[in-house]
């Protein structure tokens, strides 16, 4: 009687040829199985520990006790649930005992910690729910805000304004980007408060509100004239207020600002972002929407145009290419 190994002739078996390469993916798939069920493992006990501290906190606060002490023994166990849930990446879970976090120490009148939770609850649901997020980021600048420090509500206005530059409203992030750029500018951060202005910028460009947009640029390039840190980055501000000029079609508009340009700084005449900028002015002037193409085109093939500087010079061309057809049906 031949041996058998699971219906198989233990003698074949041993025939066969052994394909190392489909044993060796065979063995790496079993341990990624494992790892992925040993992980989902630790993930299911650190939700049941998470659960368990809630439990306890939420007994603390509906018993008695001292009325400071319940708070803040409920508090650390609400912190310790937070703890697990993070660990076992239950971001919803996370973020809801945050803020039951954040109630607890109002109730002790702590409202820095209390500004703190409602930090780290925002950042939670930041991976799952940005509505959520917003609005417990939004409580911690407030409360940042009345007790004095600034440059912590100036660091969460700046997040919720990046939020919803994320969600492409950009209304709501022009708002949130404005009231950081007074915030860092009170507390004499001039780079993160410009970083500010300068999106406030560019996303007035982009819903055409062109003269806002030209105003803050030339307002960050006459501040960075004087500093020697940021002076380098004043032909990139003006060139933006340039593009933006030229959005505007007024040719005598343009020629003014460059003028002005000049003025303000005697160097950027000698740049390639003026002779692109008078070009471009040029072209626009005669209507040329060759012109145009090849001046863009040349610069870009040196320094290379970002997204937004090509999306409002394409504006312009088909602005120009407008002028053109009208032309051409009049005669």
């Amino acid at each position: 009687m031949v041996d058998t190994l699971q219906g198989f002739p233990i003698e074949h078996i041993w025939s066969r040829s052994i394909d190392h390469h489909q044993t060796t993916t065979a063995i790496t798939r079993l341990e990624k199985h494992l790892r992925k069920e040993n992980t989902l493992g630790r993930m299911s006990d650190q939700i049941a520990k998470g659960l368990e501290f809630e439990k306890k906190a939420e007994k603390k606060l509906s018993g008695w006790g001292l009325f400071g002490s319940k708070y803040e023994d409920a508090g650390d166990l609400f912190e310790k649930a937070a703890n697990c849930y993070k660990l076992a990446k239950a971001w919803d879970q996370a973020g809801a005992v945050y803020v039951k976090l954040a109630q607890c120490h109002l109730k002790v009148d702590s409202k820095h910690e209390s500004a703190n939770a409602y930090a780290d609850a925002g950042h939670s649901y930041k991976k799952t729910n940005t509505k959520e997020c917003i609005a417990c980021l939004e409580q911690a600048l407030n409360m940042f805000m009345e007790i004095g420090r600034l440059s912590m509500s100036a660091r969460y206005c700046k997040e919720i304004a990046e939020l919803y530059e994320q969600e492409q409203n950009l209304e709501q992030a022009i708002a949130y980007y404005d009231k950081a750029a007074d915030l860092f500018q009170g507390e004499e951060v001039t780079t993160s408060a410009n970083q500010c202005k300068q999106k406030i910028a560019q996303f007035s460009a982009q819903l055409e509100q062109y003269q806002k947009a030209i105003d803050i640029f030339e307002e960050i390039a006459k501040q960075s004239l004087n500093n020697n840190l940021l002076k380098y980055g004043v032909r990139g501000h003006l060139l933006n207020a340039g593009i933006c000029q030229l959005c505007k079609g007024d040719v005598v508009a343009i020629t003014n600002a460059l003028e002005r340009y000049q003025e303000l700084d005697p160097t950027f005449s000698a740049t390639r972002e003026y002779r692109l900028l008078a070009d471009l002015a040029a072209a626009l002037d005669e209507e040329d929407v060759v012109k145009f193409t090849d001046a863009v085109k040349e610069f870009d093939s040196m320094t290379k145009l970002d997204e937004w500087k090509t999306t409002l010079l394409l504006r312009v061309k088909l602005l120009l290419k407008a002028k053109e057809e009208e032309e051409d049906d009049l005669t």
